[in-house]
This record gives C-alpha cells, sequence and structure tokens, in this order.
C-alpha cells in the first residue's frame, strides 16, 4: 500500500504570479508580544511551530488562556497527563549478541567444519535480522501515531529535531531496539538541559555504531565522532581544529556498548594527557564534552539550529530579514549561554516579538512528518492507515529513522520538488478522501472526513465572516485558516467552484471534503 507520485484528485490550482508584499520593518526583538496583540491567528502560528498544529477549537482554548500560559502548557510537558514511553514497549532481544554457550558451540562447528551446525546459526541470524526489520517499521508507525495523538506536541517536536540534529540511521545501526533507546533519551531530553543530552549521546549504543566508536583502539582511534560532535552537533566548522578532532578521538576510546549498554573498556582508554579546545589533563570523552560546552560557539551554533527549525530559514538573502533575525539569533544565544537549558531559552523565543513577526508567519517549508501528522491533527481527518503516511513522509523525503546522512534532513526548500509535490497532494487527498492514486481505501466510507464538525469549529472561530451566512464568508474562514490568503487566480478558482457546488450557501461534508482537497493542493498549503 502506497501513494506513489501521481496526478492528484482533484488537480492542483496552479499558483500565480503576485506583486511582492511592501514590508514594514522586522521586529528583532526577544520582549514578549504585548500579550492583547496574541489572537487566535497568533495562538495557531504557537501551535504550529511549537507543535504540529491543531483544530480551531484546540486554538481557541489556547487563545483563551493568553500567552503566558499556553506557553508554559506547551513547555512543562511534563505536567500533562501522557504515560511515560515503557521501556519494553519493544523487544530488546531480538539482535541480542550470542551467550557464553552459543558463541562455544559456533567456535566448536568452524573448527570441525560442521556445516549444519553453522548454517543452523546462520539462519538464526537471518531470522533475527528479519524479525528486527519488522519491528522497526512498527517503531516507525508507533511514532508516526504518537506524533498525532500526543498531548505534549512541543515534547514529540523537539524529538524529531534531535533525531535530526543527532542523525542516526537504522540502516547501519541495524537494531532497532538501539534506535527506539536512543527516540527515548531525545524524548526525556527534549526541553532540557543540552548538557545533559551532549553528554548522553556519547554513551549512546546507536550513536555509538554509527559513528564506529565500538571500533576505536587505544593504538589506532576512530575520529569519526569527534570530528562529528564539535563540526555537526555542538560548534560548526571552523570551530575546532584538526588536531582537536585527533584528540578529541583519544578521549573517546574505551567509549563503547556491550548489548543495550553503554560499557566504558578502560584498558582500550588512552589515558595520555591531551590537549582539546584549549583544555588540557588526562581527558576521557566526558572531559572532551565540557571542553566543548565552554566555548562560546556552541551557544551561538545552537541558536541557529533552533532559530531554522522553530522560528524560519536563516539566513534568506532578505537584508532587512537576516538583520533582524541575526540579532535575535545572537540573543538568543546569549540566553542559552547562561544555562544550556532548551525549555528556558524556547520559553524567551516562543513569547517574543520576533516570532510572532508577519515576516517569519507562513514562512516555513512544512517538513513531510509535518504535513502528514499537522493535516491530521488540524483538520482533524482519519488517520486512517499509518503505513501509507509512513511510506509517503518516505517518498516526500522523510523517512523516519532513515535519516540520509549524520548531517539528517537538509529541510527548507530541499523538501519541494516535482516528485515530492505530487506525493503531498496525493497524501492529503488520500486523509481526506481514503483514495490512494491506484485506488480507494475499502474503509473509506467508514471513516468519512467530518467536514461539518471543522466547519462549525470554524464559525465560533471566525463569527464575523459566518455572520452574514454567504458562502463567501465561510470561504474566507477557512482559507484564513487553512493557507492565508491564497493568490488571487486561485481563489477565483475557489469561488466558481464553491458557488458551483454551494449555491444556498450550504456547505455539506461532500462539498467540504472537496472543497479541501483543491485547499491542501495550494502552494500555501505547504506554508506554516
Amino acid at each position: 500500500m502506497s501513494l506513489q507520485p501521481a496526478s492528484p484528485t482533484p488537480p492542483a490550482v496552479a499558483p500565480a504570479s503576485r506583486p511582492a508584499p511592501i514590508r514594514r520593518a522586522v521586529s528583532p526583538s526577544m520582549s514578549p508580544l504585548n500579550p492583547r496583540k496574541f489572537g487566535f491567528d497568533e495562538a495557531r502560528h504557537l501551535l504550529l511551530r511549537a507543535g504540529f498544529g491543531g483544530t480551531p477549537r484546540q486554538v481557541q482554548a489556547l487563545q483563551s488562556w493568553g500567552l503566558e500560559k499556553s506557553v508554559d502548557y506547551l513547555i512543562n510537558f511534563d505536567k500533562v497527563g501522557d504515560d511515560p514511553v515503557a521501556p519494553d514497549l519493544f523487544d530488546r532481544d531480538i539482535m541480542r549478541p550470542p551467550t557464553a554457550d552459543e558463541r562455544a558451540e559456533q567456535r566448536r562447528a568452524q573448527s570441525a567444519r560442521d556445516e549444519d551446525t553453522i548454517a543452523r546459526f546462520r539462519a538464526l541470524r537471518q531470522r533475527a535480522e528479519a524479525n528486527d526489520r519488522e519491528q522497526m517499521k512498527r517503531l516507525q508507525h508507533w511514532w508516526l501515531k504518537k506524533m498525532i495523538e500526543t498531548s505534549r506536541p512541543l515534547q514529540e517536536k523537539l524529538t524529531l529535531f534531535w533525531h535530526g540534529h543527532f542523525a542516526t540511521s537504522y540502516r547501519t545501526i541495524e537494531d532497532s531496539y538501539h534506535m527506539f533507546a536512543q527516540n527515548t533519551l531525545f524524548r526525556r531530553h527534549a526541553a532540557g538541559d543540552f548538557t545533559q543530552l551532549l553528554h548522553g549521546i556519547v554513551e549512546d549504543p546507536a550513536m555509538i555504531a554509527y559513528l564506529d566508536n565500538n571500533d576505536s583502539r587505544k593504538n589506532k582511534p576512530n575520529e569519526n565522532l569527534a570530528r562529528e560532535l564539535m563540526e555537526l552537533f555542538s560548534l560548526g566548522v571552523g570551530n575546532y581544529t584538526e588536531g582537536d578532532i585527533k584528540e578529541g578521538a583519544k578521549a573517546l576510546t574505551g567509549f563503547t556498548f556491550r548489548d543495550d549498554s553503554f560499557q566504558f573498556e578502560k584498558n582500550n582508554h588512552d589515558d595520555g594527557p591531551k590537549t582539546i579546545l584549549g583544555a588540557s589533563g588526562r581527558l576521557d570523552g566526558h572531559a572532551f564534552v565540557d571542553a566543548i560546552l565552554r566555548q562560546r560557539a556552541c551557544a551561538q551554533f545552537m541558536a541557529a539550529k533552533f532559530y531554522r527549525f522553530f522560528v524560519g530559514d536563516f539566513p534568506t538573502g532578505d537584508k532587512q530579514l537576516d538583520a533582524a533575525a541575526n540579532t535575535f539569533v545572537n540573543e538568543m544565544a546569549t540566553v542559552f549561554r547562561g544555562n544550556y537549558h532548551v525549555g528556558k531559552l524556547l520559553k524567551r523565543v516562543l513569547m517574543s516579538e520576533h516570532f510572532f513577526d508577519p515576516a517569519v508567519r507562513n514562512e516555513q517549508i512544512k517538513s513531510p512528518v509535518m504535513l502528514a501528522v499537522g493535516t491530521v491533527r488540524s483538520l482533524n481527518t482519519p488517520v486512517r492507515e499509518l503505513s501509507v503516511l509512513a511510506d509517503a513522509c518516505d517518498k516526500m523525503g522523510q523517512n523516519v529513522f532513515f535519516p540520509p546522512s549524520v548531517k539528517g534532513w537538509d529541510g527548507g526548500r530541499s523538501w519541494i520538488n516535482t516528485s515530492t509535490l505530487f506525493v503531498r497532494q496525493n497524501l492529503t487527498v488520500f486523509l481526506l478522501s481514503g483514495r490512494r492514486a491506484n485506488g480507494r481505501d475499502g474503509m473509506a466510507d467508514k471513516e468519512p472526513f467530518p467536514g461539518s464538525e471543522l466547519l462549525a469549529q470554524l464559525a465560533d472561530a471566525y463569527p464575523e465572516d459566518f455572520k452574514s451566512g454567504a458562502v463567501s464568508g465561510k470561504l474566507d474562514a477557512i482559507l484564513k485558516f487553512t493557507v492565508g490568503t491564497p493568490a488571487p487566480a486561485a481563489r477565483a478558482v475557489l469561488d466558481d467552484f464553491i458557488a458551483d457546488r454551494a449555491p444556498d450557501g450550504s456547505i455539506d461534508d461532500t462539498v467540504m471534503r472537496d472543497l479541501m482537497m483543491l485547499i491542501t493542493s495550494l502552494p500555501e498549503y505547504q506554508l506554516c
């Protein structure tokens, strides 16, 4: 079951050129937004960026709470009633190492050239690998389901952020439980202390295996983890030397794992004197991390990463916007440098004038996961089939637990091309109607899109647009909630459609479904 690139149904509304808007000055301020300016559209923006969006009723709830209470609710998710993820949720023993007896039996078989016993162990290994691949699929579906259903959206959004930041792929690891354990590590420290998370990642079996530190030897250190720890995870290019990499690799010798647990092999650790980033002594991997955290570049590097994920692209080439963003990122770095606490930094960001500036709203391209999860959470569509959602995310370029490299996903404009646009449109058609490119979901009629419920919630959210009862006013409200202001040519198509299908102003479930298929095909729907 998959969503192949194919012409969407109904056909996408073509974008039209329009003059660039006249931009007022962009606020670079980290000062809190005036609470009186926190309306429905601001609450919607907050829920999109600090989560995956929400229904009009959920957005109204945040609006009624006000800015500070809403941000506190999102950031202090430990107070929200989701059950913690149990460590035994997935089978840890599928890829277990052989026991001492099994190793002895294999050695005897090799020595005796016992082909039957050798073949039996080979078959057991192949069966375990196949079972592990199946568990990996279940793990992907579980995480997508959790992102869709969670009452802690920022926790899952941050878990996704850390997965892209400390990118590790199952394709190399080939141990689904290690991927699950790493995902749990990210969730546990999601909005907490970056110091603890960075120390945790050098003890993480998935990361150790992915960057070959388990193959690092005292007399021949492997430099992969040391290099990426500085280049991609904490400092950025230009803020360390090749000498720091070589010395860091020595510090990380002995950092390995046995089965599912970190193991420090003292006899394989280079305990000699080292100098890394200005710190000297008999440094180990944790002293290496401490040296990184003392660098001013660390907070600056992480501030820019958080900005790109939660606020907007940077730099963009727009001098005015980039100047404001640069000022804001510098202020973020100053705040983060004080204690490396993610939640405290994000509270300042999510309450700031800059975060709510029109220049950074509706400008971020939705990632594939954001599109899939956000469509369900915002429009309240049926989930239908998690395997189809996972397959679509893969075809759109974001296969969770399979990032393309240690760099993670590039994001931004890389999400959009002619192939991924077709899959994006087919995905929203599938969620709204149950239609696939190669057929129709058998449960589609039993799980219809509840368009009337969405329309009723929009009537509460935008009462002025519904006051006259005119169908054009209802369309105004639908567009405000989903895409903002579409191009004039697209709006004309939608006006014609609604006039033809709902001439009396009454929009039933079928009309609403078909209208939403048109709206979700718009270029503006790809933005948040």
